[in-house]
């Protein structure tokens, strides 16, 4: 008379299980794509900030070595392109520019030791420094983020339905031309 109930129970726990299961790796997918969200947000704000400062170290170089006028075409160009991109790999890019960029404004710095003596080119210089290292971090984090989340979108079981329910891998913020970040920036006080 009840031998039908150990059935229907198995199939109710296996279902339950398994609805569980679900809920849970769906909300840590939800949790890994915020994470995501917010550490490219973090990257995008230290980019605007380091682009906000470039202007002003133009201005102060300009003033010093005005007849470099490829320099600093160079740095506007790197300063457009890296607020102009709209994901991780045009930022790479953009990065890797902007580093070659940075390196030659400061090579001609280098070449006016009055320019190195201005308080306000010091200050300039140590905020572009604590801007990339911000940059750094937030790239750390945000590359830390996309790992985890790429994981658990690719294990199985999660494989067979996490692109179903709207969730995919997301890119790595790498910088394109390696050689651009090998050696940062060179600063001298």
């Amino acid at each position: 008379m009840w031998e039908w109930l150990i059935p229907v129970l198995a199939v109710v726990a296996l279902v339950a299980i398994g609805g569980i299961y679900l809920w849970a790796t769906y909300n840590s997918l939800v949790q890994l794509n915020v994470r995501v969200d917010e550490a490219w947000s973090d990257i995008t704000v230290q980019l605007k900030r380091r682009a906000d400062l470039l202007p002003n170290l133009i201005e102060a170089v300009k003033g010093y070595a005005a007849h470099e006028k490829a320099v600093f075409e160079n740095v506007t160009r790197a300063r457009a392109e890296t607020l102009s991109a709209t994901g991780p790999a045009e930022a790479g890019v953009a990065e890797g520019h902007m580093q070659q960029a940075l390196k030659s404004i400061f090579a001609v710095a280098e070449a006016y030791p009055q320019l190195q003596a201005s308080q306000n080119f010091l200050h300039l210089q140590q905020s572009i420094v604590d801007t990339e290292d911000k940059i750094q971090a937030s790239r750390r984090f945000y590359n830390g983020g996309v790992r985890e989340l790429n994981t658990k979108v690719k294990v199985f079981p999660n494989n067979l339905f996490a692109r179903r329910l709207g969730f995919s891998e997301r890119e790595f913020f790498e910088v394109v031309d390696g050689a651009a970040i090998s050696e940062p920036p060179r600063v001298q006080f």
